[in-house]
């Protein structure tokens, strides 16, 4: 392995940092614990690489993907054939899968919310305006904001902007700040509310230190357009902030952009359009 550097080294205990915090009040969130895990590893921490391993199997244990909570301990095997806490685990894994044979269903990456395929989603002519307009999140959040009853479904018509075709010059607002700035309701609510609903991880972006050379090598009107920002790159991962986690067609479109795997963030929308702009001016 080579050496880092020191702002390398940096880097990684600022990442360590915030995806302790994250993990601690998402501990389900296996996506930011494999984050954690390869911060420890590229730093050499191996114990903490083991206690992160070990607890990323017990999330997909906990989310009932029992297959890939095997993979994870099977891993842990390869370098400690005697751990006592795996063999238990796995132990106890198959005892649940003999009294549960062919019930257990293995749940998606990110239910409800935004997933994509590397390479893929490659959006072009009519299919791409009528894929914008199924899946930019419009029929999730009006399920959240409207069914809901927390706003009415005229100011929901009015104030939702759906990007047609034309140029982008400047980044669009998310629907959540548009909804504060009208004072139509308090973008804490708001963005607490589609957390819990998306089930997807929240990041404070103002506090992340954000590789803005990383978010120029994505398409400019994509981040833009939709108000995304890839902000850091996990070996063969990227970050990807938004304030709309239902926008499958900025997935698809930022995603075709990349052979990397995109994990996505929810973060504030004013720390996000902050962001964007100091990336793209």
């Amino acid at each position: 392995m080579a050496a880092l550097s020191p702002s390398e080294e940096a880097q990684l205990q600022q990442t360590i940092e915030m995806f302790r915090v994250i993990t601690q009040s998402q501990p389900l969130d296996y996506q930011s614990l494999e984050i954690l895990k390869e911060a420890y590893m590229k730093l050499g921490m191996q114990k903490d690489v083991v206690d992160t391993s070990k607890r990323i199997a017990e999330a997909y244990v906990q989310l009932g993907q029992l297959s890939s909570a095997i993979m994870e301990y099977e891993t842990i095997l390869q370098r400690f054939p005697d751990d006592p806490d795996v063999r238990k685990a796995l132990n106890d894994i198959e005892n649940k899968t003999n009294s549960f044979a062919g019930r257990a269903v293995e749940s998606s990456a990110m239910p409800g919310a935004l997933a994509a395929e590397p390479g893929k989603g490659k959006p072009g002519g009519l299919a791409a305006k009528v894929a914008a307009e199924q899946d930019d999140g419009k029929a999730a959040m009006q399920r959240i904001f409207v069914d809901g009853k927390l706003v009415n479904a005229q100011d929901f018509g009015r104030l939702w902007f759906t990007p047609g075709n034309e140029p982008v010059t400047q980044v669009n607002e998310p629907f959540l700040q548009i909804l504060a700035d009208k004072g139509v309701l308090g973008l804490d609510k708001s963005l607490k509310l589609i957390i819990e609903r998306a089930r997807i991880g929240y990041l404070p972006l103002e506090k992340y230190e954000v590789d803005n050379e990383l978010g120029k090598t994505f398409p400019r009107a994509v981040c833009l357009k939709w108000c995304v920002l890839p902000f850091d790159r996990m070996s063969k991962s990227v970050l990807v902030a938004t304030a709309n986690p239902f926008n499958k067609q900025a997935a698809a479109e930022l995603q075709a952009a990349t052979p990397n795997r995109l994990i996505w963030y929810v973060t504030s929308p004013p720390d996000l359009v902050k962001a964007i702009k100091k990336v793209f001016r």
